[in-house]
């Protein structure tokens, strides 16, 4: 609930109420912490300040992957109010990568979280900005807030976005602001590098707004959303109608627009050397991209609309922090934006961030016990990557004060979990975005199969109920009952089997293959197999693309989680506690010190930090393995 006088202690304070802080204060709270939610303004939580859109390539999977954990996001991004349009992404690449893609209301998406949080026992939520954090003993004891108020818990979550000394940037004029129209956020950042804590200067950016009825949409592609039922959360059982989602566009700069561009570099903020932040390599302005990509005759774009309360379209993939002047004329060299009328004009933002090394692989600062990091001031960059992160941090603040195991996932185990992996290990110089190209065991880490990765860990944490994971076993088997029945069953003089075999292109069978092997072709579908055979069991669409995956991929399945295996066999090794990395012959010098500095609990852990090089493992799998030997 709103309060205006906070109580003196909470277990948990969470420090910003963005995608990653509203995540985190569901779950401490959830998981029967009292939790304080601390935002400059409550109407802005959950704000989308940039494109109002969910999921996408890899971040799709990611919603999945929040939901089966028993997070926020994709039961709010399903929602009536919420949702404008779902799309399938990458169905002609394979399981591995195929993914969800919703557009979702600027209005309606946060209107529906902040609803939900006012239903949440255990949470208090108080506008007021945090100015510092309080400590006792080297750990963390609460926050100071700006009016001098003292608040005392056993853990802070700090998730303050975008927000800690925040400047818009247009072209050369500077400004303090925050995304969106809000305040920054003034005094935490000098106090946490007073606290020795690394602080880095990121930027990103949005692009402009315009108004719908100055565009001529005759001259761009129209992109529908798919049919079918489709959503992100297991709970969701109401999907959008494909008739009533709304329509996106596709359109693409020209030769004209990359003039205009290069003519105006020295005018932009980012090339005129007013930037000082580091933006984000897979997210671009536009002039970055001219640059990057001077060879590239035009650039796709998206024209796709904020919300159904106000009319207002945003142009994807056109994020600039040229001057207004500029920005109009780059916009009306557009085909179909000649006479395109500005609602918002686009703009950078920079800001401060802590450096992820700084943090351990539950997302607690190392140096300061209690205190934990998580969205983009961590360096991520995007809605999907905040949520996840704030999760977790709110999942292992509760854990830890519970005095209970914390939840760290594996590279084999979650997107969220190569995400962690790689920002606690190797860092990043600038804001960080999930790619499905990050993960090494991708038929593993599913879109399809986040609930049996992860459902389990959410129930065991106290997230998911046990009603929802009762729902999860009987699915699971289902598909089991299923996939047993078509190993049984052979085809052997089926008329029906061999009229659908047929009708598909394929020659007359020879021998007597099960309907297994036939599942195994490409153009073998389960419903085919059951309007053949009715006494198959019936099978959710979601179940039954599960089960043609699992079947027609065994063979790369198995091949994954044998290297799996085999890696964390390697991995799992426990590296000593009161290991003298200092003075341990044959490790390189960077090597002892990145070493004596994070403590890795296990060889795998020791050997994705950065300037720790292959020859630095083989020693100090030498010193593990074969203590009695070392001098």
């Amino acid at each position: 609930m709103l309060v205006s006088s906070p109580s003196s202690s909470y277990d948990v304070i969470v420090v910003g109420g963005g995608h990653a802080g509203v995540e985190a204060a569901h779950a401490t709270a959830k998981m029967g912490q009292r939790t304080l939610l601390l935002c400059l303004n409550f109407s802005m939580v959950s704000n989308m300040p940039c494109n109002p859109s969910i999921g996408g390539s890899a971040k799709g999977i990611v919603v999945r992957e929040i939901d089966a954990l028993g997070g926020l996001m994709g039961r709010m991004a399903d929602k009536e109010g919420s949702l404008l349009q779902m799309k399938v992404l990458n169905t002609s690449k394979g399981p591995g990568v195929r993914c969800l893609r919703a557009q979702e209301d600027k209005i309606g998406y946060p209107k529906n979280v902040q609803k939900e949080l006012l239903t949440i026992g255990n949470l208090d939520i108080l506008e007021a900005e945090c100015k510092g954090i309080l400590t006792k003993d080297g750990n963390c004891a609460g926050v100071l807030l700006a009016d001098g108020a003292e608040i005392l818990s056993k853990a802070v979550i700090l998730a303050t976005g975008t927000h800690m000394e925040a400047v818009i940037l247009r072209g050369h004029v500077v400004k303090e602001g925050g995304p969106d129209g809000e305040r920054p956020s003034h005094g935490l950042s000098p106090s946490l590098k007073d606290m020795g804590l690394e602080i880095v200067r990121l930027k990103t950016g949005t692009p402009p707004r315009l108004d719908p009825s100055s565009i001529d949409l005759s001259k761009m592609e129209v992109e529908e959303g798919t049919r079918g039922d489709y959503h992100f959360s297991y709970d969701t059982e109401k999907t959008m109608p494909f008739e009533k989602m709304v329509h996106c566009y596709l359109c693409y700069t020209n030769e004209r627009t990359h003039e205009i561009i290069r003519k105006h570099l020295a005018d932009s903020a980012m090339y005129g050397g007013v930037v000082k932040g580091v933006g984000p390599r897979y997210c671009p302005s536009i002039e970055d991209k001219i640059v990057r990509f001077a060879d590239k005759k035009r650039h796709q774009l998206f024209l796709e609309p904020e919300s159904l309360s106000f009319s207002s379209f945003y142009l994807q993939g056109f994020s600039t922090s040229m001057p207004i002047p500029v920005q109009e004329e780059m916009v009306h060299s557009l085909e179909g934006f000649e006479r395109a009328s500005f609602l918002k004009y686009a703009y950078a933002i920079e800001y401060d961030a802590i450096s992820p090394l700084e943090l351990d692989e539950t997302l607690m600062v190392r140096k300061i016990p209690g205190l934990y990091v998580s969205g983009q001031i961590a360096c991520t960059s995007g809605y999907e990557e905040a949520a996840a992160l704030g999760l977790m941090a709110g999942i292992n603040a509760a854990l830890r004060i519970q005095k209970r195991k914390p939840l760290v996932l594996s590279r084999s185990d979650a997107y969220i979990g190569i995400m962690i992996d790689d920002l606690v290990h190797k860092g990043t110089k600038e804001p960080y975005r999930l790619l499905s190209a990050r993960s090494e065991y991708r038929l593993l880490t599913r879109s399809d199969n986040a609930d049996e990765r992860l459902l389990e860990k959410g129930h065991e944490v106290g997230l998911v109920s046990k009603e929802r994971y009762q729902r999860l076993q009987g699915s699971i088997g289902r598909v089991h009952e299923a996939e047993n029945l078509l190993s049984e069953r052979k085809v052997l003089k089926d008329q029906e089997v061999r009229k659908y075999l047929s009708f598909l292109g394929y020659p007359p069978l020879e021998g007597a293959e099960t309907l297994l092997q036939l599942l195994k072709r490409q153009k073998v579908t389960y419903s085919g197999l059951k309007k053949a055979v009715p006494e198959l069991p019936e099978l959710t669409n979601e179940e039954q693309f599960k089960l043609e995956t699992n079947v027609k991929y065994e063979g790369y399945i198995k091949a994954q989680l044998r290297e799996c295996e085999k890696r964390k066999a390697y991995e799992d090794l426990p590296l000593p506690a009161d290991l003298d990395y200092k003075n341990m012959d044959g490790l390189s010098l960077e090597a002892r010190e990145k070493l004596a500095l994070f403590r890795p609990k296990t060889l795998g852990v020791a050997s994705k930090i950065t300037n720790v090089h292959p020859s630095d493992i083989d020693v100090l799998s030498f010193y593990v393995r074969h203590p009695k030997r070392v001098p």
